[in-house]
């Protein structure tokens, strides 16, 4: 199959730069996954709503979902997030799953069919990266085989999670078993029957000196006898059936040492390995709904019954600028994801930090604000679920602080930021000391160099 990209819409809004980098093997599957969202998918949406709204069903996944899961697999179009490095990989780079996974986010749980949706992306990863071959065959394979799904649980009600040293979870290490009780806040809903494992962290050794070795990352059995899930969680007010969050309680939670991933103390070395990648994962959905928003608020500007003050919609001026001001923030949002792909791919997930906490930091905002401009453009039905909008903006506020809040992000990056000052101190001396040597070579009378007083 030879896909042209020219005048081809899975590839209109990819930038020529990018385009140069797609080889031929993923210009096929990104036509793939364009057309397998644009055709099983949106046109889709209402009925997964009716079946998940069928008494008794609320919390299993939707007989369609399950049915296009199936037929995702078949046609290749499973688990494509996993990057070319892993032996378990389909073998796309992050530049090229990026462009695949925008697509998939223009309908909410298209990522779903094909197994590549959160929290799976992160937790297949994870396993991938740091679990021996034993644990890939009991917790990897499974998931990459979509029989089974997973939860990650980190963040914690009585503790300030932004700052994950904080976490008090116990984990008391015993001969051959750990031993965990505590509470955990999110980790997807014990209610779905899909669910297997919760990947978790928490407190293995609270009198370590050093805090990033207190923690130990392990697998629980989601029915793990002592496990209890106290009650399902809403984020602002939807539940996000079937996979949900829950609020639990562990008490006297016991599972085998063989449980612990990568080994005790090594949970914050788990955690940034799992967190990078699932935040971009995150951010290229969110690029995919801002332009489903978009083409929304452009059918809305041209809709001839709604005609305030008897003119277009789109014929006022400030819907005019508020269109073309959108275009720009969604066009600015994709480069700086895909540029964060692509240094990923080149550099690697470490060297990528800054690159990762800015797509964390903008994206959730700026999609926030652009579905709340659509949203407005469609006055009081625009709140309704007349349109997907009210919940495209919920998932964006969602991830504002998913994987850590942006405040969290932002202190990251300017503590690396200040640490750069020196430098450019540095540079400036050497302004100054040539600034001198110029003016007593042309005899001009020396003043300080510019406004920085050394």
């Amino acid at each position: 199959m030879t896909v042209s990209m020219d005048n081809n819409p899975a590839f209109n809004r990819i930038p020529p730069w990018v385009k140069a980098k797609l080889r031929p093997n993923a210009i096929e599957t990104i036509q793939k996954v364009h057309d397998w969202v644009e055709t099983e998918c949106v046109p889709a949406e209402p009925v997964v709503k009716a079946q998940l709204a069928v008494a008794g069903k609320h919390w299993t996944t939707p007989p369609l979902i399950e049915e296009l899961r199936k037929k995702a697999k078949a046609q290749g179009l499973f688990n494509l997030f996993l990057p070319n490095h892993f032996k378990e990989s389909p073998g796309l780079t992050n530049l090229e799953y990026a462009c695949c996974a925008e697509i998939m986010g223009r309908c909410y749980w298209a990522a779903q069919t094909m197994n590549c949706h959160a929290p799976e992306t992160g937790n297949i990863e994870l396993l991938a990266k740091y679990c021996t071959p034993e644990q890939k065959e009991r917790w990897l394979k499974p998931l990459m085989d979509g029989t089974m799904s997973s939860a990650y649980s980190m963040t914690e009600p009585d503790v300030a999670s932004s700052d994950a040293t904080n976490i008090g979870l116990s984990m008391r290490i015993e001969g051959s078993e750990v031993i965990i009780n505590g509470r955990k806040l999110y980790g997807n809903s014990q209610a779905n029957p899909d669910l297997g494992i919760y990947i978790l962290m928490g407190c293995s050794d609270p009198t370590n000196p050093d805090p990033w070795k207190r923690h130990t990352t392990v697998v629980v059995p989601s029915r793990a006898k002592g496990l209890t899930m106290v009650r399902n969680i809403t984020i602002m007010g939807y539940d996000h059936a079937p996979e949900g969050h829950g609020e639990y309680v562990y008490d006297n939670v016991r599972v085998p040492i063989e449980n612990i991933i990568l080994g005790p103390g090594r949970a914050f070395e788990i955690a940034q390995g799992r967190l990078g990648p699932g935040r971009i994962h995150h951010c290229m959905r969110l690029v995919g709904q801002m332009e489903r928003a978009y083409e929304l608020a452009l059918i809305r500007c041209i809709e001839p019954q709604k005609k305030p003050r008897g003119k277009l919609i789109g014929e006022f001026d400030s819907n005019i600028e508020r269109i073309a001001s959108m275009r720009m923030e969604i066009d600015s949002m994709r480069q700086l994801v895909l540029n964060a792909a692509d240094t990923i791919d080149i550099l690697g997930g470490k060297a990528g930090r800054y690159v990762i906490a800015q797509c964390k930091i903008l994206v959730p905002n700026v999609a926030t604000k652009v579905i709340d401009e659509c949203m407005q453009m469609y006055g009081g039905q625009g709140l309704t679920q007349h349109t997907a909008l009210p919940e495209m903006w919920t998932y964006a506020r969602f991830v504002r602080v998913a994987d850590g809040p942006d405040s969290a992000h932002r202190h990251q990056v300017g503590r690396d930021q200040m640490k750069t000052a020196g430098g450019f101190k540095e540079r400036h001396l050497a302004y100054q000391k040539r600034h001198q040597e110029l003016c007593k070579k042309w005899g001009v009378e020396y003043v300080k160099y510019g406004a920085t007083d050394f």
